[in-house]
């Protein structure tokens, strides 16, 4: 029997192991055009915490009772449908659970690259590492000789977009939580690393940048997005992306130098990563090859066991993951 994570109540704050209840599933019959998944990994992401709200957003909400989704990686194990075989290794949406059936159309079938694992897929070269690449690059335009500061830049998407940066000749400084996190964004090649845990952001930002910023790629808010307002230099970009701080908090965001969006001209853009489906393969091109030249590389905190997932969930807004957090099945 498959099992599958349900939304039991709808979090208030962090959430707690009453929150989700691990169930077993019916799965369908194996009908023409249909597929069975057996998943390998699943991803842990911290826009799934807005889903489990009960608001309007650009991804429905989980609902009550029901199994929750997310991005995952499997094998084809059984299929009725010509363009796929038993033995293929996909990429789907139907994560938080050990299989699925679903129709062909929802599994996108991953090539073979050499060198390249397949949970690649959901990091560098998924949602992750596409949400770095077109945020930094096409949100923020951001172009070579700007300096870019970086929130959460140990995280997934943070370090990623480090190292595009990088690789694309920007001046970076990242922004991380303790000393083993700010020694691994320096190891990416940010050239300052401040540790938001040792003393006020902005005054920290302030020294790291005093000719200020051009480019913020933000996955934190809160005080992260101040000091880059009070540090942003005349036509700034601000691409963002997420802001965890606020993901578990009732309290209202306060932002003391929002006014500079006047007199610098500041532009500020949410974006989030379907709004560039039509350019994947550009971005596998691009990203595919600084993969290859060793210039973007990735780093994975790894927790194994379906039973793990919700701890694994909760490990992200407490610092547990550097890199990418994986279940591993």
């Amino acid at each position: 029997m498959a099992r599958a994570w349900h939304l039991m109540n709808r979090p208030q704050g962090v959430p707690i192991d009453t929150d989700f209840a691990l169930k077993d599933i019916a799965l369908p019959d194996l009908a023409d055009g249909m597929v069975r998944v057996r998943n390998q990994w699943l991803s842990v992401d911290p826009y799934m915490r807005s889903r489990m709200n009960d608001v309007k957003s650009y991804v429905p909400s989980f609902q009550l009772g029901e199994p929750m989704t997310g991005g995952a990686i499997g094998e084809v194990v059984e299929s009725r449908d010509p363009t796929l075989r038993a033995g293929d290794t996909v990429l789907h949406m139907a994560g938080w659970r050990d299989e699925v059936v679903e129709p062909a159309a929802n599994f996108h079938k991953l090539p073979d690259i050499p060198g390249i694992a397949p949970q690649t897929f959901l990091g560098n070269l998924g949602l992750t590492g596409g949400t770095a690449y077109f945020g930094l690059l096409d949100v923020a335009a951001a172009n070579a000789g700007d300096i870019v500061f970086v929130s959460a830049a140990a995280g997934a998407v943070g370090s990623a977009v480090v190292q595009i940066a990088k690789a694309k000749d920007m001046t970076v400084i990242g922004s991380a939580g303790g000393g083993a996190k700010c020694d691994f964004v320096r190891s990416l090649g940010a050239d300052e690393v401040i540790d938001y845990k040792a003393g006020p952001v902005v005054k920290s930002l302030m020294a790291a940048a005093p000719k200020g910023i051009d480019v913020y790629f933000d996955n934190v808010g809160g005080d992260h997005l101040d000091a880059a307002l009070a540090t942003a230099r005349q036509n700034a970009r601000f691409a963002i992306c997420g802001m965890i701080e606020g993901y578990n908090s009732s309290e209202p965001i306060r932002l003391r130098y929002i006014m500079r969006v006047i007199a610098a001209r500041i532009r500020l853009q949410g974006f989030i990563y379907t709004d560039y489906m039509g350019r994947l393969g550009e971005f596998y091109a691009d990203m595919g090859a600084m993969i290859a030249r060793g210039q973007v590389t990735g780093r994975e905190t790894i927790v194994d066991g379906l039973e793990a997932m919700p701890e694994a969930f909760r490990g992200l807004f407490s610092g547990a993951n550097t890199g990418k957090m994986l279940v591993r099945l």
